[in-house]
């Protein structure tokens, strides 16, 4: 047991000496790491945004499209910057992106209303981003509910029905509009918590091909093994290079996951001690994985650079983020299940943001682990494979 704690702590060494001796893997530690998940947090941190840029056509001039028109230039969500006299004015202004919405009301909409009939109002999105969409819609929707009942209790006056026999003509059933998890409903809370996860993935897988492209590029791959272990156990070596991550990542782990979400008040409900548990499994596994990607397939030192470039728009879409997993294809769910992002990302967002236990991540606990295990037997092949065809 002595000997095999030896030769393990002997590769650790040896690989810490490695990456502290290497430029290019000291800046993908220890400043992307850093800039990263700071940027991100504050370009994202104000959650939603306020005053969307809105034109609007009123054709009727009645006293109830400018009671909407007043209503509507109070939200928080639009800022009417345009009142304007037909559709070609308001075009015009969306297609100098002066404006990313436009209300129309058409001539008889007054009309419609004195007549008891549906009337109706046009809303024109900007598409070009979803917050345009959804401040326009969701901000003209909630108008559009308080404007009919607006209307509802004015029809009932008329007909010698008022007060509160009105009001509960007009809503016989009051809800409530709970947000759950997050209350501001911003895009930031649900954006940023996977985005960090990722970032830890994509750093450490990219430190790890670097080394093992740079070495395979030099004709130095077997030096990686130390000498009076070529003949040995190569499970020593991939555990002491992995002791070596593992340790490096813990404080890296610790400011991405635990102190910029503090410092930038997202969602934080997870215990503590349940994510540093959920954090094992997926630091191994991706650094098992990053050891069998490299070894194998890349031959460069920025070949590395070039794979993690690719990965990472792929895999953030693969995490079930972007898109829910239930309506993914399913050779591309179980295809985002080959990188320990996928259920990191899914555990971690649950942990953070729903303040789930481990037992209720047990799948993606479980799912960390068999990669953690199936890539380390992968990444002691891919060293024999080093030491049977690859010579110094």
């Amino acid at each position: 047991m002595k000997l095999i704690l030896q030769d393990i702590w002997e590769v650790f060494t040896a690989e810490l000496r490695r990456v502290f001796s290497n430029r290019m893997t000291l800046l993908v530690f220890f400043v992307a790491t850093v800039i990263y998940p700071l940027a991100f947090c504050a370009i994202y941190n104000t959650e939603y945004m306020h005053n969307l840029p809105v034109a609007v056509v009123d054709e009727s001039r009645c006293e109830a499209s400018k009671r909407f028109v007043h209503k509507l230039d109070a939200l928080p969500e639009v800022d009417v910057h345009f009142r304007c006299n037909n559709m070609a004015e308001a075009e015009q202004l969306m297609r100098d992106h002066r404006v990313h919405a436009i209300f129309y009301l058409p001539a008889d909409y007054g009309t419609r209303l004195a007549d008891m009939r549906t009337a109706r109002i046009g809303v024109f999105c900007d598409m070009s981003s979803f917050y345009y969409y959804k401040n326009a819609v969701v901000g003209g929707s909630n108008l559009l509910i308080d404007e009919m009942h607006t209307i509802e209790l004015e029809r009932y006056a008329m007909a010698g029905i008022d007060g509160e026999q009105a009001s509960n003509l007009v809503q016989p059933v009051v809800y409530d509009d709970v947000k759950l998890y997050n209350p501001a409903g911003g895009f930031g809370s649900f954006f940023i918590p996977a985005l960090l996860m990722l970032v830890l993935h994509q750093t450490l897988f990219f430190g790890i091909t670097i080394m093992a492209g740079e070495a395979n590029e030099s004709r130095r791959a077997l030096h990686l093994i130390p000498p009076r272990l070529r003949s040995r156990s190569i499970h020593r070596v991939t555990a002491g290079r992995a002791l070596c991550f593992i340790l490096l990542y813990i404080p890296i782990s610790c400011f991405v996951l635990w102190l910029v979400p503090r410092w930038f008040s997202l969602p934080q409900l997870g215990s503590p001690l349940t994510l540093a548990a959920f954090l094992l499994p997926f630091i191994l596994a991706v650094t098992f994985f990053g050891m069998t990607f490299g070894n194998f397939f890349v031959h460069e030192k920025m070949s590395g650079v070039l794979c993690g470039l690719f990965f990472s728009v792929l895999l953030f879409f693969l995490s079930g983020v972007v898109w829910p997993q239930s309506n993914m294809p399913r050779f591309w769910l179980a295809f985002s299940y080959l990188f320990p992002s996928t259920p990191g990302i899914q555990g971690f967002v649950r942990i953070s943001s729903t303040g789930a236990a481990l037992h209720e991540v047990r799948g993606e606990y479980l799912a960390l682990w068999v990669q953690a295990g199936v890539y380390f037997i992968t990444a002691c092949q891919s060293l024999r494979f080093i030491k049977k065809y690859r010579k110094p």
